[in-house]
């Protein structure tokens, strides 16, 4: 199944519910090819943030990074790809019988498993302090490895591992980078990031943006202005 990637920007729906949610996705308009359900999002309203997002013609990324044991993780991962979400996370770090399991639970749907290998508010210090073993660019590339072998349809890392990968990973493996911040823009609770321009010569598929576009007095304007220095990095 060939994938679209549109124009390869994911706006962040950081609020607090379906209201806030539908109309944040309202300003943002066309400026954003996909829209991205989060947990504080998830938790407040469940799948009707889903059915909302489908229901004003909205790509979703449903980003609850899925961890546990296999058996729940299949069964949970088969309810959100009934939701209509294209793209849902799971955590690398739940090992191959987990991601296999997300993988086989999805078989037959439009919904693509993406394996999040580690989170962009992390450095080598925070890895040093939960006994990871790095170095960190080397621990995302081993967890993409594995992503890969147990069928997964891409990862979500870092702008600064997605060379990395991309040099070994298979055709159509897809990588999605969050940590993208505007050049001039703050970076917030993130540790690596890069500007949306950077990330794609690096070797993403997509960029998710969260406050950079949620915070900006045009939203739309903001989006548009990532997409276009996305396609300008690499037409």
């Amino acid at each position: 199944m060939s994938f679209d990637p549109g124009n390869r920007v994911i706006a962040a729906l950081d609020v607090p519910d379906t209201a806030a949610a539908v109309a944040l996705a309202a300003r943002i308009g066309d400026g954003a090819g996909w829209v991205k359900v989060g947990l504080e999002l998830f938790v407040a309203d469940g799948p009707a943030v889903v059915a909302a997002m489908r229901a004003a013609g909205r790509r979703v990324m449903l980003d609850l990074k899925l961890h546990d044991i296999p058996e729940t993780v299949a069964r949970a991962m088969g309810r959100a790809a009934a939701l209509g979400a294209e793209l849902v996370t799971v955590h690398a770090g739940g090992g191959p019988a987990m991601l296999a399991a997300a993988v086989r639970a999805c078989a037959g749907t439009p919904a693509r498993v993406l394996a999040v290998t580690v989170l962009t508010s992390m450095d080598e210090a925070d890895l040093i302090a939960i006994g990871a073993i790095g170095p960190l660019p080397a621990l995302v590339a081993r967890r993409a490895a594995l992503a890969a072998a147990a069928g997964c349809h891409g990862v979500v890392a870092s702008p600064h591992e997605a060379a990395v990968i991309r040099a070994a990973a298979p055709a159509g493996f897809l990588i999605v980078t969050p940590g993208v911040r505007p050049a001039g823009t703050a970076a917030g609770d993130q540790k690596r990031i890069a500007t949306p321009g950077d990330a794609r010569r690096a070797g993403a598929d997509l960029v998710v943006v969260g406050r950079p576009i949620r915070d900006a007095a045009d939203p739309a304007a903001a989006a548009r202005a990532i997409a276009a220095e996305i396609t300008a990095a690499l037409p």
